[in-house]
């Protein structure tokens, strides 16, 4: 039988990996039959929110908040005391003992008490109230940025699943054909090189099937490692979001803004405490002369009045005026890159549907051509080259196809992540 030289150079090109790919062949035959593999359960009850939630439960930044809850408590602590600052005493002794021993003795006793400055109290509550919001809204832009990883997971599981499927329907056409192939060189009809190239064909397949089969694997290791979850929700799509623009809703934005929000009530409160506060001293004294054994009791009190002075004040109000420009800076800094991400997601969904329309009818000619070259090839008037060729070409649109399809539903989550909407 004589063949094309085409042929004959195609034929020599993939007869030299037939025996690497034998050997990727055992390799993946001992991999397919491993226990490495992770398994997910469909569970028909479990919700895209409940994944989010178990998530976020696990989260390590959960120790973060807890620590910003003790702080919130510890500034209503200080904000709702009975006094500004911790109370003290004073106990002082004076005798003549080692001195000129007249027996003359002197205890006094006081105690200050500070006192609070104006607008003080008030100041201090208004940072506590704003560090509780700033709490609250934390919690919040953390459950957003965890959405957006389980979103990532769960579409990267499907991604792969779908990839899997494909390229064993692709290994199962294939191993069908070269028991085509075999059947026909053993009928005569075709040459031993047709059934070789049908040979290293399976072999690839199989090899291309081995790696889908370990992505897949680490997708949904990856997935468990997230969430602790050995279930899979049955449905991972969302609706897209009618919302088109940042707000001020936005978790992350929000979040910034009550930073904003706690570094003005800081510069208000040192504004206020930029001195030092009053103090009442109440004193008590008992006092005996020299050579009389009466003592002598007595009541007194004062106040101590500290002023104002930049050498205290002005590094404290430095540094509160750097807090607010820090953080409105990160704000600005945040909406700019939301503004960005939300472009690209809006500019990622039209091309995909786009593209989607384009490979749709790619995929359409690659049935219709893979249908004909099967017939053709079955008929003698093709020859075994050309069918791997079209048939090659056919499975690239219907992967195409199939993740592009994937890709919207992917592409409608960010868009949705982009907008702040949690699942």
């Amino acid at each position: 039988m004589h063949q094309h030289p085409l042929v004959r150079l195609y034929v020599s090109l993939m007869l030299g990996f037939v025996m690497s790919c034998g050997c990727i062949a055992a390799y993946a035959a001992t991999v397919m039959d491993s226990p490495h593999e992770d398994k997910l359960t469909i569970n028909t009850k479990l919700t895209l929110h409940e994944v989010l939630e178990r998530t976020f439960e696990r989260n390590p930044q959960q120790l973060t908040l807890q620590a910003m809850n003790g702080e919130v408590q510890a500034r209503y602590i200080n904000a709702r005391g009975l006094l500004p600052n911790v109370p003290a005493v004073t106990l002082r002794h004076l005798n003549d003992q080692l001195a000129s021993g007249r027996g003359e003795r002197e205890w006094e006793a006081e105690m200050e008490l500070p006192v609070w400055l104006p607008g003080q109290k008030l100041a201090r509550n208004t940072v506590a109230n704003e560090a509780q919001s700033g709490l609250s809204a934390s919690r919040d832009g953390l459950m957003l940025q965890v959405a957006g990883v389980v979103r990532d997971a769960l579409w990267d599981i499907s991604l792969n699943e779908e990839s899997a499927t494909l390229y064993d329907a692709r290994f199962q056409t294939a191993l069908k054909l070269e028991h085509d192939v075999e059947r026909r060189y053993q009928a005569g009809e075709l040459a031993k090189t047709d059934l070789m190239l049908t040979q290293n064909e399976t072999l690839l397949a199989e090899a291309a099937r081995l790696r889908a089969v370990a992505e897949l694997n680490h997708a949904r290791h990856r997935y468990i490692a997230l969430t602790g979850l050995h279930d899979f929700p049955a449905n991972t799509t969302e609706a897209l979001s009618a919302i088109n623009e940042l707000t001020e809703q936005h978790p992350l934005i929000h979040e910034a803004e009550s930073k904003i929000e706690l570094a003005k009530g800081e510069r208000g409160l040192v504004s206020v405490e930029r001195r030092e506060n009053p103090l009442l001293i109440l004193s008590a004294r008992s006092q005996r002369g020299a050579f009389d054994n009466r003592y002598n009791d007595g009541l007194g009190f004062k106040v101590r009045i500290p002023l104002d002075s930049e050498v205290r004040s002005a590094p404290m109000m430095a540094l509160a005026e750097y807090g607010v420009a820090k953080v409105t800076a990160d704000r600005d800094r945040l909406r700019l890159a939301m503004e960005i991400m939300l472009h690209e997601a809006e500019h990622n969904l039209e091309v995909t549907q786009a593209e989607i329309e384009l490979v749709t009818k790619q995929h359409v000619i690659g049935q219709e051509s893979i249908r004909l070259a099967k017939k053709s090839f079955s008929l003698g008037e093709t020859d075994l080259v050309s069918l791997l060729r079209v048939q090659a070409s056919a499975f690239e649109t219907e992967r195409a196809l199939s993740v592009k399809k994937i890709q919207l539903q992917w592409d409608i989550a960010r868009y949705n992540q982009a907008v702040g909407v949690l699942p």
